[in-house]
């Protein structure tokens, strides 16, 4: 009983996750696309950039880049491999799905932490900002996106080997 309490609060935890970081792709896309069209109209129309501009355009798409990853593995919308697997039977799909969980999603996105963490502690240190002059500061709040898309992709990763036994 214990157990499936936990699992359970362990998924409405990731489905809040999930909607999370659905809400910040949503926000950094129209933001986007609002900065893009700013962009344009000002130096086409006006003769005029902002490079502050710019770069908020640019650390929106990555914010967008790096956080749809872990909202597209929560939908299902990942790309299978298997091109026999639409005549597998579904146990073999669950099981596929656990294996390559801890084959490989959970060590690669282990390792992309481990191998960002120096250089994110080192721009958290100087509070990185933009290698333009006269750029946006917060570089480093961007750069914290991807350790934490890899979090959310193992968390989500899990979420969903367990919530397809949970529903068994």
């Amino acid at each position: 009983m214990q157990m499936r309490r936990s699992l359970s609060a362990y998924l409405a935890l990731c489905r809040w996750l999930d909607r999370a970081a659905l809400a910040a792709c949503v926000a950094a896309g129209l933001f986007l696309v609002g900065a893009v069209l700013a962009i344009v109209v000002l130096r086409y129309g006006f003769g005029l950039g902002f490079i502050q501009l710019q770069d908020a355009a640019g650390y929106a798409f990555a914010v967008l880049m790096v956080l749809s990853l872990p909202v597209t593995l929560a939908r299902g919308g990942h790309v299978r491999v298997e091109v026999i697997s639409e005549r597998l039977p579904a146990a073999y799909l669950r099981a596929a799905d656990a294996v390559a969980l801890v084959l490989f999603l959970v060590p690669v996105f282990g390792l992309m932490i481990r191998a960002f963490w120096p250089d994110l502690s080192y721009a958290w240190s100087i509070r990185e900002g933009s290698v333009e002059t006269g750029g946006l500061p917060g570089l480093y709040l961007v750069k914290t996106a991807l350790p934490l898309a890899a979090i959310l992709m193992i968390l989500q990763g899990v979420a969903q080997v367990l919530g397809r036994r949970a529903a068994e």
